[in-house]
């Protein structure tokens, strides 16, 4: 992988400086309340920092302080901090949990970027707390550099949470010791409907134990408790230590608001007293924007009283020449889940001004690579219930039908506008594949053949395999996945995925992982061609 030519890093080094710096990271306080804002004392910052979504010369610094505070960030090319760039960020209050991002610019691309966050006093900026570290790439702006990213997804779910006995999340220290210059989240970064309990009882008679705190006691309602199941996962020191090292990407899914929502749906669902997914979804939104580093999403804009309001969490991130990731949001603006077999359908799972903004920006990307994040799977056949569906595909072979007409629309365009590397990940089934689409083998023919790799659980219930639909000519190349329905982490390895770029030939290559960093899969793909 390439090394920053100024600060002389390479991975090696880098790990071992997050390992040193790992140990400043004090497991916050269990509390689910708000921070007590007549505590003596300076701010505290006790729930780590984030980077997101960084460019060549861009990057979001994310912090929650434990109180009222000013944010300060400083940027520098050492970890010395010697000439070290000053942001003057925003004052974190409780109307945004205390939490707040600092944007920063101008940044040297390709290089290795040592930051570090204080929170101050907003009546004595004198008073400041001890300063949380942390680390990250800036992407390249040559060719000639290798990129390394890793994805997956679906955190806390089934009521899976963190277990001391396994050392919690320990995935995220698989992941962090691959170094990669980002990790993209497909989703279900909470489950907001998962409630967490102290003890489940295993099938073979072991004992399970959770981390609890009061919000992840029940499912989560009011704009608190969803603030309080985003807090829960940061209460991890192995996710903690991942997000000073490593800058995100994130979108969303199902399980931030509910198991399979769509917008305009009431719940069934003896649990809630809130049943408008519109408002639960609305408060779920607040407070995704809250805790993530999102570049088109910030809370200010996200209303809580079931109104669409303002941003996106749909973009495009650039990562230099090699590399230019779509994610893509799957739930915010689909139709009602359905049979899904009408013969007409312009809404679809994207709606109509996704699909003209993800046409769009494929045409114009110069990037060798479109890597598209997908929140949810093409032709694996996810249901809802016994008779509707929850993705793109609905079991029918044949010519597309419901969501697969906006799917046909758009890879008919890939091939038509020569859109050349065209890459597919996704997350969502709780289970391990790469399947590939070829014409020759479906229905629709008028696309070009691409690859779409699925990686996950992080740390959730494991799933049996659905089938495919054939509508696409998907092939299974490779598949992990349990016998049976919600096999516990402790029984079935977690999954996640790596993608290596070449800087010299331009390859793409894809290994499936699983949770220890074991490769169980893994495929090449050539650089400028329309189809693979």
């Amino acid at each position: 992988m390439a090394q920053g030519s100024g600060g002389g890093w390479g991975r090696r080094a880098v790990l071992r400086g997050a390992a040193a710096g790992s140990a400043a990271l004090a497991l916050p306080a269990l509390t689910g309340a708000a921070p007590a804002l007549a505590r003596g004392g300076r701010p505290s910052a006790d729930w780590g920092v984030q980077v997101g979504d960084v460019t060549t010369s861009s990057g979001l610094v994310w912090v929650r302080s434990d109180r009222p505070a000013r944010m300060v960030v400083q940027t520098a090319a050492t970890e010395s901090f010697r000439n070290a760039r000053t942001w003057r960020g925003p004052v974190l209050g409780a109307g945004t949990d205390f939490t707040g991002v600092t944007g920063l610019h101008g940044l040297p691309p390709g290089e290795q970027i040592h930051y570090r966050v204080l929170l101050a006093d907003p009546d004595d900026p004198r008073r400041t707390g001890e300063p949380v570290t942390g680390t990250f790439r800036t992407a390249p702006e040559g060719r000639r550099s290798d990129v390394r990213f890793l994805w997956s997804g679906d955190l806390a779910g089934q009521g899976w949470g963190i277990n001391p006995d396994r050392g919690g999340y320990r995935i995220y220290e698989d992941m962090r010791r691959r170094n990669p210059d980002f990790f993209l989240c497909s989703g279900d970064n909470i489950y907001a409907d998962n409630p967490i309990t102290e003890r489940v009882t295993l099938p073979d008679g072991r004992i399970w134990r959770n981390i609890t705190t009061e919000e992840k006691s029940k499912v989560a309602e009011t704009l608190q408790e969803f603030r309080g199941a985003f807090r829960y996962n940061l209460l991890d020191e192995n996710l903690r230590r991942f997000n000073a090292q490593v800058p995100t990407i994130t979108q969303w899914d199902d399980h931030e608001v509910h198991n399979n929502w769509y917008p305009g749906q009431l719940l069934d669902d003896d649990r809630y007293t809130e049943k408008r997914t519109d408002v639960l979804s609305a408060r779920s939104l607040r407070a995704f924007a809250e805790y993530f580093p999102i570049r088109t999403l910030r809370p200010d804009e996200v209303g809580t009283s079931g109104s669409s309001g303002g941003g996106r969490v749909y973009r495009v991130v650039h990562h230099g020449p090699l590399l230019d990731v779509f994610v893509l949001d799957m739930r915010r603006y689909r139709n009602a889940n359905s049979a899904d077999r009408q013969t007409d359908d312009p809404q679809g799972i994207l709606g109509a001004e996704q699909l003209r903004w993800l046409k769009r920006e494929l045409s114009r990307s110069r990037a060798v690579w479109k890597v598209i994040a997908s929140d949810m799977p093409l032709g694996l056949v996810v249901p809802d219930g016994k008779t509707n569906f929850e993705a793109v595909a609905q079991g029918d072979p044949g010519a597309p039908l419901g969501r697969e007409l906006q799917l046909a629309e758009l890879l008919r365009h890939i091939k038509h506008a020569r859109v050349t590397g065209t890459v597919w990940i996704t997350t969502d089934v709780h289970y391990t594949s790469a399947q590939h689409y070829a014409p020759e083998r479906a229905a629709f023919q008028d696309f070009a053949p691409f690859w779409e790799f699925v990686s996950g659980p992080l740390n959730a219930g494991g799933f049996q395999a659905v089938k495919l639909d054939g509508t696409f000519g998907p092939e299974q190349a490779f598949i992990k996945a349990p016998d049976r329905a919600n096999v516990s982490p402790a029984e079935s390895p977690q999954y996640f995925g790596e993608i290596d770029i070449d800087g010299g030939s331009g390859e793409l290559t894809v290994r499936l992982r699983q949770e220890g960093g074991d490769v169980l899969f893994s495929k090449v793909l050539q650089p400028g061609q329309v189809g693979q």
